[in-house]
């Protein structure tokens, strides 16, 4: 990275002002590299996980509760980068909150390598909490280095931290995956601590580059609020261990006592979020209103999410068990199909920036409204390309390889046509009461998706089915058009939002 540090001398009090990142703070190295790791460690163990489960030398479990455990997974990470958000304004400030988050993750990553299914579990809790404490403040600290909203150099900043992410998730399957699919599994996860291991010291060690409010608390808590928060959260935690051992001493203890309650909160949650903001009174009636057209925007993300996250269990676990995987007659592991998601993504999206720019000046550029319908059709339409591997594999054939890539690609287009509107779409339209928190609001959508593809597994639905394929297809095809089909309601509700 050292080639890529440049004199700039226009920016004096700006964090990393004498040396650049690509003309961007130095900070953003820093930051770029530490985002990079994490995503490399967490995309790689994600990648295993399926595949573990299932595998003879895993845990050996069928495709339903495989599935329930990776959708819980998921959709407690993003659950949790609430209260993470939490923690870095109130309690420990942003950057000490990544740095705690960054070993939290490891240590959950080495407990992941040790070959014992208790220990399993735990080391999935541990890296859910460390990536939901880390998710929301490590992007806090790259609005940090730039000079507010309206600095020309933002946007940019945080495309390239997206890189980051991108490259890591990238990277993470072709080595983690291999290593884990093809040697061990359990040095696969210990690979994954060392890539946590080496971006949470590339991130002391580049600390001193970021600004200085990163390592401020925002908003303490004072002495009062640290007393009742204390106190709650000893209360519940009394609680789920005094419930936990009277099931655990009455013999009826089962997975489903932990992977239930969480799918539920998963659900809940999200939906108690909603309905506590859109009835908040302090709200005036702009507000309001923009918060249910945000409802609408929100409920299509989760459908969105519940399938596109498929991608990483039910499309895997069909990848396992039914598809050809190979090119030309050479063999590749399954895990390497969650390369191609991120592969794409840095490939397409330069295009989509230039090509909605292009519309934009010809005054053609479709709405957001729009865009978010035509996410939501593709995203059905891979399931309805899903149908036919499904359909090969039920006539005793291995499917191609090249049926999963297809699927993978329509799922990524509709991604870029969905995921950056509604991170945009969520800015413009939050009430400045909930500015700092609608953020995560929006992973919430994700959380909700996942939660619900959770309790299908649980209750014993066989994703890989043909009519539950068809069905799911079906409801985000349908959505897609209920959005298009209501979209000047939603435009009337949106107000001065375009």
């Amino acid at each position: 990275m050292a080639s890529s540090l440049t004199k700039d001398s226009n920016t004096p009090g700006t964090p990393g002002s004498e040396k650049t990142f690509f003309g961007h703070p130095r900070g953003l190295a820093t930051l770029f590299m530490t985002e990079m790791w994490e995503r490399f460690s967490y995309y790689g163990m994600r990648a295993l996980l399926p595949l573990y489960l299932v595998a003879p030398g895993g845990l050996h479990l069928d495709a339903a509760p495989a599935t329930a455990i990776y959708s819980v997974y998921v959709s407690l990470v993003y659950l949790l980068a609430m209260p993470g958000g939490w923690f870095g304004d109130r309690v420990w400030g942003p950057r000490k909150t990544v740095a705690v988050a960054g070993a939290v993750i490891m240590l959950g990553h080495l407990t992941l390598a040790l070959p014992a299914s208790g220990t399993f579990y735990a080391g999935l809790g541990l890296v859910a909490i460390g990536s939901g404490l880390l998710k929301a403040n490590i992007s806090t600290m790259v609005g940090h280095l730039y000079d507010g909203p309206d600095d020309p150099r933002r946007d940019g900043g945080f495309t390239v931290f997206y890189m980051g992410i991108n490259l890591g998730a990238f990277a993470a399957p072709l080595i983690i995956g291999t290593v884990g699919e093809s040697v061990d599994w359990h040095l696969g996860f210990a690979l994954a601590a060392l890539g946590m291991a080496l971006g949470l010291v590339q991130f002391l060690l580049g600390s001193r580059h970021l600004a200085d409010r990163s390592g401020v608390v925002p908003k303490p808590l004072s002495a009062a609020e640290k007393t009742s928060t204390l106190r709650k959260a000893a209360i519940w935690a009394a609680i789920a261990a005094v419930f936990y051992a009277i099931v655990g001493f009455s013999g009826t203890y089962t997975l489903n006592w932990i992977l239930v309650p969480l799918t539920l909160l998963g659900v809940i949650i999200p939906v108690m979020v909603l309905v506590n903001i859109k009835r908040d009174r302090e709200l005036d009636r702009a507000e309001q209103s923009k918060m249910s057209a945000y409802i609408w925007f929100f409920v299509a993300a989760a459908v969105f999410w519940m399938i596109y996250d498929q991608g990483g269990s039910t499309l895997s676990i069909f990848a396992e068990s039914s598809a050809d995987n190979s090119v030309l007659g050479w063999e590749f592991p399954v895990s390497w199909y969650q390369s191609v998601n991120p592969v794409l993504i840095m490939a397409l999206a330069p295009v989509f920036a230039w090509f909605w720019l292009a519309l934009n000046r010809r005054g053609k550029e479709p709405s957001t409204i729009v865009k978010f319908a035509s996410g939501l059709v593709l995203v059905g339409a891979s399931f309805f390309l899903f149908l036919a591997p499904l359909s090969i594999a039920g006539g005793g054939h291995k499917a191609a390889a090249l049926w999963l890539v297809a699927i993978y690609f329509t799922q990524t287009v509709g991604e870029l046509l969905l995921s950056p509107v509604g991170l945009s779409v969520t800015t413009k339209m939050a009430p400045a009461k909930y500015a700092s928190q609608m953020m995560g609001v929006w992973f919430l959508a994700v959380t909700a998706g996942d939660a619900t593809t959770g309790l299908l597994s649980i209750a014993g639905v066989d994703l890989n089915r043909t009519g539950v394929v068809a069905l799911e297809a079906t409801l985000a095809v349908v959505a897609g058009a209920a959005v298009w089909m209501y979209r000047n309601k939603v435009k009337e509700l949106m107000g001065d939002v375009h």
